[in-house]
């Protein structure tokens, strides 16, 4: 099995765009191949090639302004395969996929989930998209109704992100079990919570499948544990994520101001890197609001309730005793 990068589709650009210099970025696991894909455009085109190694966590976290600080005509982010090719005149998305195959571990699973679900639908990340269709004739062919939800927005059919699930929630009522490819738990526990159906996932290389319900149901109360936790905070700290896809300062002055009206005091904070030693260095604050990135919060231990957006306003319901039942049935977690 290797991870193969679209570098065609790279060269392909450069030699339209006759840069004199570029930048390249994607996930940790990926800078070995990155640093590759570098080398062959140097060797190739005789341009400078820059690898920005900070944290890429998708595309909402594309390191622009490190590609304009580099001086860099064009940045390729690798790895996030998304339903545009391009952002602007500056910015290319570039697929990297992984060359494994899914047809055992997809046949043990449509076997052993026999007889208990009949319509599934399946859902994977941006590296396994290709095994879509491979898989949906397997399960098919073992009687099951196979539906693939339709992309929207930045995700293709069938795709999701660790915060966007439209092509799994739009068709919840019409199918009774998930089935995720990929060895990601990170992305099959959001289908899980965001759902509340079955869900399964696919790991080609153990070869064995598994359901995740449980360990989402952990996060959920991890969640549900941090808003109660809150609930007797008197003050906030608002953070406002400063990478380029998590900058929704209106949401936060919209936060900002529903819990001023419910008698709480705020403080609007900027971060770029939003972890529980940088909180550490503010003081008189009982508890953060981050409206960057919904996992930040789920996924990650901080000292103080650290609550995401749709946490937030699970929180304003409770300030107002209403009910927040299913608060994290959505198919957009911003």
């Amino acid at each position: 099995m290797t991870i193969r990068i679209d570098e065609q589709r790279i060269f392909q650009v450069i030699e339209e765009r006759r840069p004199r210099s570029v930048a390249l970025n994607g996930p940790e696991g990926l800078i070995g191949k990155i640093q590759d894909a570098a080398d062959h455009v140097t060797e190739k085109f005789g341009i400078e090639a820059y690898i920005i190694g900070d944290t890429c966590w998708g595309s909402c976290d594309l390191n622009t302004h490190a590609a304009e600080m580099l001086g860099a005509d064009l940045l390729f982010n690798i790895g996030h395969t998304v339903a545009m090719d391009s952002f602007g005149d500056k910015v290319f998305m570039i697929g990297a996929f992984d060359d494994i195959k899914f047809d055992s571990v997809a046949r043990k699973c449509a076997q052993g989930l026999a007889g208990k679900y009949k319509t599934v639908s399946l859902l994977t990340d941006s590296q396994h998209l290709d095994e879509i269709d491979g898989v949906r004739k397997i399960f098919e062919a073992n009687d099951y109704n196979v539906i693939i939800g339709k992309g929207k927005g930045q995700l293709r059919d069938a795709q999701v992100f660790g915060c966007e699930f439209y092509p799994a929630y739009n068709v919840q009522k019409q199918v009774d079990a998930y089935v995720f490819l990929g060895q990601s738990t990170f992305h099959a526990a959001s289908i899980a919570m965001s759902t509340e159906k079955p869900t399964f996932m696919l790991d080609p290389y153990f070869e064995e499948y598994s359901q995740v319900n449980e360990f989402a149901q952990g996060l959920q109360k991890r969640a549900i544990l941090s808003i109660y936790k809150a609930l007797d905070a008197e003050r906030f700290g608002i953070i406002i994520g400063l990478k380029e896809g998590q900058f929704a300062h209106v949401r936060a002055l919209e936060l900002k101001k529903e819990f001023e009206k419910l008698g709480r005091k705020s403080q609007l904070i900027a971060l770029t890197e939003i972890t529980d030693e940088r909180i550490q260095v503010f003081r008189g604050i009982d508890a953060f609001i981050q409206v960057a990135c919904p996992r930040i919060a789920t996924d990650n231990h901080f000292k103080k309730p650290m609550l995401s957006v749709p946490q937030a306003l699970a929180l304003i319901k409770l300030l107002k005793k209403e009910p927040i039942d299913d608060f994290m049935k959505l198919q957009h977690w911003l």
